[in-house]
């Protein structure tokens, strides 16, 4: 990828400087567009930060929810498409860095910084199961925090790969945020005394909360030091659900009541106006 347009990069700047006071104070939502138009219509709902989803992306593709199902080129041009659609600051889910390597992996953080994003997430998990040492893990985060010029997040996979350990959790991030990562974040970590231990461990950092359904709130998730709060796939999901069960109603009654909640075309008249 070309390195990016002075307009673009003074806009980059002015985005991460941005996210970055994001972080500071308070708790704000970040929610995932997996589209051009998901991200413009999140834009206009008031949101003032964006974050790619690689599962929402994926299915999008074809393609299940797996490191290596989306090839790392094809994931930084739809990364670039959603820096592109909005002005707001965005920050990509950028995997395991797509690479085993160390010096690999500087080089891919450094090609998804040049598609202006404010700040990407780097995760523990190897891609076929399992996690990185803990000394291995602790230094691609070094690697890539000597790459990445936005705010860097660190993200600790222990519940996804069947070790639901606080404590592990709770270490690791530590030692990430030691290693030089702006914001933590432990996917499925949601009970809260142990969000709030996790606060406390990793202070000043800030802590990142994945919610995927029901339960808690914004205002507890601030209550208990959370500065962000993302919901991963699953705005994608919800729409994923509603074209299933529509086309599926069609399918087996030859009926077509489950249409009767479809967005009127005037909506995206005034959505997409340029």
């Amino acid at each position: 990828m070309g390195a990016p347009a002075h307009g673009t990069m003074r806009r980059s700047m002015t985005a991460i400087t941005t996210f970055r006071e994001l972080h500071q104070t308070g708790c704000f939502v970040i929610p995932n567009p997996w589209d051009i138009g998901t991200a413009m219509f999140l834009a206009k709902a008031g949101f003032r930060a964006l974050a790619t989803t690689s599962a929402g992306f994926a299915f999008t593709q074809g393609l299940p929810d797996e490191v290596t199902a989306v090839p790392r080129d094809l994931m930084l041009h739809h990364i670039a498409e959603i820096v592109a659609a909005t002005p707001l600051p965005v920050s990509a889910d950028y995997q395991n860095g797509y690479t085993h390597d160390l010096e690999q992996l500087a080089k891919n953080v450094a090609a998804c910084v040049a598609t202006g994003v404010a700040g990407l997430s780097i995760e523990d998990a190897t891609g076929d199961g399992g996690l990185y040492d803990h000394a291995v893990a602790v230094e691609r985060i070094r690697v890539a925090r000597q790459a990445c010029p936005v705010l860097l997040t660190a993200r600790c996979e222990t519940y996804l790969v069947g070790n639901p350990d606080p404590k592990l959790a709770i270490d690791r991030c530590v030692a990430f945020a030691d290693a030089g990562a702006d914001c933590l974040f432990v996917p499925r970590l949601l009970d809260p005394k142990d969000i709030s231990t996790l606060v406390r461990a990793v202070a000043p950092k800030a802590v990142n909360v994945i919610v995927t359904g029901p339960g808690l709130t914004v205002a507890q998730l601030a209550d208990l030091g959370v500065r962000r709060i993302s919901v991963g796939s699953t705005l994608a999901r919800v729409a994923w659900n509603a074209f299933m069960k529509s086309a599926r109603s069609i399918a087996e009654t030859g009926t077509f009541e489950g249409l009767a909640d479809a967005a009127p075309f005037a909506v995206f008249a005034d959505l997409f106006k340029r």
